[in-house]
């Protein structure tokens, strides 16, 4: 196998996941030269990569289909023998058929995949086993390695760590805790209630992109507990897998930095509203724990994905977490 191209344009926590291919490729084909596309934000996660040699760009957001024609270009002219889409839509499957590469492989679910070499049957949430993201992207190769699946991995550099280090002068813990959805985000009232019963020397940093800055103000401003610190737009992708992985707990969402925490083995614990582990992107860290309602809501979970409101106006799934069930996941 000389070159490989793995295609992973969604958001931000699907690519952070698909680093366990990349980890799986690598120790399969240690030789092989691997590159990965993603979509135009999501390549600063590729920072000093220790073994990609290339990210491939994808901007949606402007001109999205001539630029998706720019990157078929690009695509081809390195003649891959492996391309691996994990993805079950129509634009990537375009990439992948058109690609120009010796195999390519992709999922039955893609409109496309009849034009691929191979496609491997996809299955998550009602009609699937409940196995995880990494182990379904793992199917995609299976045939290739008979290793097992890997662990998601990014690779914070020494300055991400020197950058980090004048926050990790005491003991501390980050929430990160806002969503891009709505149902998938743990009310900001509800964080106060759990800041409100911390250690009173616990030193808490608050995680997130510059339009989470306003979120975090407003929970910082509503807590008793002194020690609370913005760290909103302060600190980027690798920068923040950075501090999470040496904080006593991470308290996350269903989202993105739960899988920061995966990445570098932090710990975490992971609150599910809406949404459910069983539709498979758990945490994978050694220390993970999954924080949910312990109330039977016959409207959980409302879908595969996050949504924009409760559909039934009363957001049980969240509003019945306890700061009790937060708390006890703190180390002693």
């Amino acid at each position: 196998m000389r070159s490989i191209l793995v295609i992973q344009t969604a958001f931000i926590g699907d690519v952070v996941l698909a680093t366990a291919l990349l980890e799986s490729l690598h120790k399969a084909y240690p030789q092989a030269s691997i590159d990965i596309a993603v979509r135009k934000g999501n390549e600063p996660l590729f920072n000093g990569h220790p073994f990609l040699r290339k990210v491939l760009i994808w901007d949606k957001r402007q001109a999205k289909y001539r630029h998706l024609i720019a990157l078929l270009k690009e695509i081809r002219q390195h003649k891959y023998s492996l391309v691996v889409n994990l993805q079950r839509y129509a634009a990537t499957g375009f990439l992948t058929a058109f690609s120009g590469g010796g195999t390519t492989i992709g999922f039955d679910k893609n409109p496309l995949h009849s034009l691929f070499t191979h496609s491997i049957r996809h299955q998550m949430g009602t009609d699937g086993p409940g196995e995880h993201e990494t182990t379904r992207n793992h199917r995609l190769i299976k045939s290739l390695t008979s290793l097992p699946p890997a662990r998601p991995a990014l690779y914070p550099s020494a300055e991400d760590d020197a950058y980090t280090a004048q926050w990790k002068q005491q003991p501390y813990i980050c929430i990160a805790p806002t969503s891009v959805w709505f149902t998938k985000q743990f009310p900001a009232a509800k964080w106060v209630e759990l800041l409100n019963v911390l250690p009173e020397q616990l030193q808490v940093y608050l995680l997130g992109g510059p339009g989470d800055r306003g979120v975090a103000d407003e929970i910082i401003a509503a807590t008793t507990h002194r020690l609370c610190t913005n760290l909103s737009g302060k600190c980027n992708f690798l920068q923040s897998a950075s501090l999470m992985r040496d904080a006593r707990m991470n308290y996350v969402n269903d989202s993105a930095p739960m899988h920061f925490c995966s990445s570098v083995n932090a710990p975490v614990a992971a609150v599910y509203c809406s949404t459910v582990p069983a539709f498979g992107y758990g945490p994978l860290s050694d220390n993970s724990r999954i924080i949910e309602t312990t109330e039977t809501l016959s409207c959980r979970p409302c879908g595969l994905h996050g949504r924009t409101a409760c559909p039934l106006q009363h957001f049980n799934c969240a509003n019945t977490i306890t700061a009790s069930q937060l708390t006890a996941a703190l180390p002693s």
